[in-house]
């Protein structure tokens, strides 16, 4: 069978002869241009006319062609598989189009001619940038700028030139004193120093120029190396010091670099900066008396700026920083010393000590200043002696009495020093042997640079008036008032009348307790020259060998020798000084800027312990020894201290439990204060052994409200005085209990004890009646004891007085006595009754007891007899109490116990006694009893 296909399929196919394709990557379809669409001149006759396949010619290539309409000659090129950019960027094949021949099973088709189809792959941003190198380093030198220190590189595995290649670089670390460019060079944008940081470490990222960024950042150190520059190495700015460490080294590891700088010597100045610690440096912060007493003082000194209290209230408006007792004037104020507290004749001899912080005083020609003055109170304006400051210059006047001297006599001292107004603390001491008057500064001797003499002064009899921080103008003004104001702070302020102070006490007094110390003097070399100042708080080292200089500072140390130092901040400063061999320009070494840091110390807990309540008869508080208050008074410091728990396995990670360690040091004063209203010295005292408190080199004041001890000592010291405290009352009479109160401080009041009250009660003496002893029966003397405490039997009369309070108590206790003692013989009557009742029905009269003559009879012979009897008792035992009088003493915690027990003990001896007293007093009537 023939098919009309064959005569005609007569044409082949047409297609375009090239063809240009667009893929993205990731994707199926390309876009051809032109699209590809095949024709047949044959159409429209089936078969011949249409289109039937598209082929590819090529080995392997990812594509294939789709014939989508065989009438149309639409065809669809796809990929057959994903197309990856990275792994090829274009394709280049030949597609022919086929037509289906001249019928349906024709295979003759025929073909058209080749195309050539070009295929560009878009690529995708998938990659991120990646650095070359995980980490880059470089090492560059201080005070330099550099265009680049090093470069940096990253790659993108994206195959298009707009995703693979890196288009910027950035840091990503911030306040770092670099910069990078678009080529990743990296620059400095500061001069780098080795001192201030040695090394930096910065993270940069990479950007392609689709702005995606590296997937991970890159590390790059850059090392800073030092240009070789003179100065001290290998030190520590912040030196901690630990309270009672001892002597501290301050740089252990110094050493000194001069890069091979020509050095002929050295001079180095080591200075501890204490100004702004208390009065210039830490110093010992007990109050001005005791630092007195610890250096050796002479006696008699008189503080015109005490604390403010009741006995010393001038100081009451002041401005006052208690914590170092340090008076504050501003210009306004000034205090009036009470009269009879400095005599009014100063003698010749006597000193002036204070501390005073001044500055530059306001205007060009201020006005005096007073410190101190003594005027007149009123109708004149004379000064009889004065300390004041006056441009910078300080002033002692001294004017005599007339009657004194009657000629032309020194009358101005003035010292011109620097320090005066240099706003720092310094101690001043003025030692007056006139006329001749000598200024100790910081225990350096000044003389006056001027002196000035003038007349007496007339004598008067105008009261005078001794003034503080200003000077009374009495006269010459409608109304006396202050003038001349202080403008400084002052503290311990005092006046010696009659006494100079010696060296060695003046330096005692300003001498500084921490400063600085050179541990081994012995192995700081030969060539090595050092000095101190005064307060060593400056040492001065010089020597031509850089080694031995080295070794030298190596051994400065630092030392705090309070037990409880000021905590805080020392400055530390070296400075150096260097010279060279035959050079017109030498090295130069920048200063050592350190600080010591003193750490807080511990801190004691003061505890005062003791009887705190007992009683004593009337006559011992009658007699020449008194009462002593506190015999067995306990004066301890403990600290708590932190211990690790003894087994690790069993407790794990329980925490450290908390230990009290007692702890030594001195206390400076101890006060007892009278409770309840002050003492009357008309009938009562206070009294202490002034022997025992000179052999314990201490001191005390007294007054209506009580006793002050004070003085640098330990506490066993005060311990053993407080031992002896006697309280005497003339008048006990009409006393039922006195009230004591101690409490001891360590360092003028930083640490303080807690408040120990005591309470002595009197036993009152009440005469009992003869009238009494007949109605109560009897009272014996050992019932009488069981009711005190065992200490006081020998020190009361036991015949005629009992204690007030005890008295009821004695009373009801004998009356319940006789009441159960009666209801005992009323037992026994009855029970002898229904014995002879028996004893008749049995028929047994061996003993027949008549009762009914039954008789009790009390001895009136007795009753008559006893208190005479006791009398005498008593008259012995007063002797006895007058050789030795016992203390009665109790405990309020134990107190109540002890007496119950002894009360049961007595109870018991005193129900013997009673028997036996009974069978003296009670008398059996036996004559009408058979036998």
């Amino acid at each position: 069978m023939e098919y009309p296909g064959k005569q005609v399929n007569k044409h082949k196919p047409w297609i375009e002869t090239s063809y240009h394709g667009v893929i993205t990557e990731n994707n199926d379809t390309v876009i051809l241009d032109p699209p590809l669409v095949a024709l047949d001149k044959d159409a429209p006759v089936p078969f011949a006319g249409e289109i039937c396949a598209f082929k590819i010619h090529g080995q392997e290539l990812p594509f294939e062609a789709v014939v989508l309409n065989k009438t149309s000659g639409e065809g669809w090129l796809r990929a057959k598989s994903p197309i990856d950019c990275e792994l090829q960027k274009e394709y280049t094949f030949i597609i022919q189009a086929y037509d289906c021949g001249a019928g349906p099973r024709e295979t003759a088709w025929k073909k058209s001619h080749k195309a050539v189809v070009h295929i560009q792959v878009k690529d995708v941003n998938e990659f991120a940038p990646t650095f070359k190198e995980p980490a880059y380093k470089a090492l560059v030198t201080e005070g330099k700028i550099y265009d680049s220190i090093l470069q940096v590189e990253a790659i993108d595995e994206d195959c298009s030139p707009q995703y693979s290649q890196i288009c910027n670089y950035e840091i990503v670390t911030t306040d770092v004193p670099f910069a990078i460019d678009r080529n990743g060079n990296i620059r400095n944008t500061e001069k780098l120093n080795y001192d201030k940081q040695r090394q930096y470490e910065i993270l940069v990222t990479a950007y392609d120029c689709g702005q995606k960024p590296a997937a991970q950042d890159t590390l790059v150190q850059v090392d800073v190396k030092p240009v070789c520059k003179p100065g001290w190495q290998d030190w520590t700015k912040r030196i901690e010091y630990q309270p009672g460490s001892g002597s501290l080294p301050l740089f252990p590891s110094i050493h000194l670099e001069t890069c091979d700088g020509p050095v002929s010597s050295i001079q180095i100045t080591t200075e501890l900066q204490t100004n702004y610690i208390g009065k210039g440096c830490d110093r010992e912060t007990y109050s001005e008396k005791s630092l007195q007493k610890l250096c050796g003082a002479s006696s008699g000194i008189i503080d015109l700026l005490p604390s403010p209290s009741a006995a010393t209230n001038w100081t009451a408006g002041l401005l006052v920083d208690s914590s170092e007792m340090i008076f504050k004037f501003d210009g306004k104020q000034g205090a009036k010393i009470p009269d009879g507290i400095v005599p009014k004749n100063l003698t010749d001899q006597f000193t002036i000590t204070m501390w005073m912080k001044h500055g530059p005083s306001p205007g060009v020609r201020a006005e005096k200043e007073t410190i101190l003055c003594n005027s007149d109170k009123t109708e004149m304006n004379r000064h009889h002696y004065a300390l004041y400051v006056h441009n910078c210059r300080l002033v002692f006047l001294l004017r005599k009495d007339f009657d004194q001297a009657d000629t032309f006599r020194p009358a101005e001292f003035h010292w011109k020093l620097d320090q005066i107004c240099d706003k720092e603390w310094h101690y001043y001491v003025i030692n007056v042997e006139f006329p001749v008057v000598t200024l100790y500064m910081d225990g350096a001797t000044y003389e006056p640079y001027l002196v000035t003499n003038d007349w007496p002064i007339h004598p008067s009899h105008i009261a005078m008036q001794l003034t503080v921080g200003a000077c009374w103008q009495g006269g010459e003004v409608t109304k006396p008032r202050f003038a001349q104001f202080f403008h400084g702070s002052l503290a311990s302020l005092t006046i010696r009348p009659g006494k100079m102070e010696s060296q060695k006490v003046i330096s005692c007094l300003q001498a500084c307790k921490e400063g600085l110390d050179i541990n081994s003097l012995e192995s700081l070399g030969q060539g090595i020259k050092y000095h101190f100042n005064p307060s060593q708080s400056v040492l001065v080292m010089e020597g031509d060998d850089i080694g031995n200089i080295n070794r030298a500072l190596q051994k400065v140390s630092y030392i705090n020798s309070r037990q409880f130092p000021t905590a805080g901040v020392r400055r530390l400063k070296v400075s150096s000084k260097v010279q060279c061999f035959g050079e017109d320009v030498c090295i130069s070494i920048p200063d050592v800027d350190a600080y010591v840091m003193v750490l807080q110390a511990i801190e004691p807990r003061i505890t005062l312990r003791g009887t705190d309540r007992f009683w004593r008869p009337a006559t011992q508080f009658e007699s020449a020894r008194g009462v002593i208050l506190f015999p067995d008074i306990k004066i301890m410091s403990t600290f708590a201290k932190a211990e690790a728990p003894s087994d690790l396995k069993t407790t794990g990670t329980a925490p450290k439990s908390t230990v009290l360690e007692e702890m030594l040091h001195n206390l400076d004063f101890c006060d007892i204060l009278v409770l309840g209203g002050d003492l009357d010295p008309r009938h009562e005292c206070l009294e202490i052994n002034h022997s025992e408190l000179h052999q314990r080199h201490l001191d005390a004041t007294n007054s209506t409200a009580g006793y002050s001890i004070y003085g640098v000592g330990s506490m066993s010291r005060y311990e053993q005085v407080l031992h002896h405290v006697r309280y005497r009352n003339w008048h006990p009479a009409s006393l039922e209990v006195r009230c004591f109160r101690v409490k001891c401080s360590e360092l003028n009041g930083r640490y303080t004890s807690n408040e120990f009250n005591l309470e002595v009660s009197v036993l009152h003496e009440v005469r009992v009646s003869d009238k009494e002893h007949v109605n109560h029966l009897i009272v014996q003397p050992p019932f009488l004891q069981s009711v005190h405490h065992p200490e006081s039997r020998s020190s009361i009369r036991h015949s005629s007085v009992v204690p007030s309070i005890a008295t009821v108590v004695i009373i009801i206790s004998v009356c319940m006595l006789v009441f159960v003692v009666a209801m005992g013989v009323y037992r026994v009557r009855i029970a002898h009754q229904h014995f002879i009742q028996e004893t008749e029905a049995a028929k047994e009269a061996e003993m027949d007891w008549d009762d009914s003559a039954l008789t009790i009879t009390i001895n009136p012979m007795e009753k008559h007899e006893e208190p005479g009897h006791r009398e005498d008792e008593t008259e012995e035992e007063e002797e006895e109490e007058e050789e030795e009088v016992e203390d009665i003493s109790s405990s309020s915690s134990d107190s109540d116990n002890s007496e119950e027990e002894e009360e049961e003990e007595e109870m018991g001896r005193g129900r013997h006694g009673q028997s036996g007293a009974r069978q003296a007093q009670l008398e059996w009537d036996d004559s009408t009893l058979p036998y």
